[in-house]
């Protein structure tokens, strides 16, 4: 049985993490699921205090460079917001969800 090609980006973007400038600023991992079985190759993007993106019908072989060149958006943004118009050719289109950020809950 062949590779499946979520595990091929995977396998593509670490091999590109190790030469990445922001290489320290993420942690590239695998999940179980992300609920995008009809939309597969699917990725997401999150950080505290920003929005999440979640991207799918990436193509496996094609997306990983596309995948870290808007990263690189998503850190600079202050809300994990990035326009569409300026994202990657590959990320323009596919977005499954924009997840708003948790509200700070506070204990007091």
């Amino acid at each position: 049985m062949g590779q499946r090609g979520g595990d091929h980006l995977l396998q593509s973007l670490l091999r590109l993490q190790q030469q990445w400038t922001l290489q320290t600023e993420y942690k590239i991992q695998a999940v179980d699921c992300l609920s995008g079985c009809n939309r597969a190759c699917a990725i997401a993007l999150a950080a505290p205090q920003k929005t999440t993106l979640m991207f799918g019908d990436l193509p496996p072989l094609q997306s990983a460079l596309a995948i870290l060149q808007l990263a690189e958006q998503y850190f600079a943004s202050p809300d994990g917001m990035v326009p569409r118009q300026e994202r990657p050719d590959a990320l323009k289109k596919g977005i499954l969800a924009r997840i708003p950020p948790l509200p700070n809950f506070s204990n007091s």
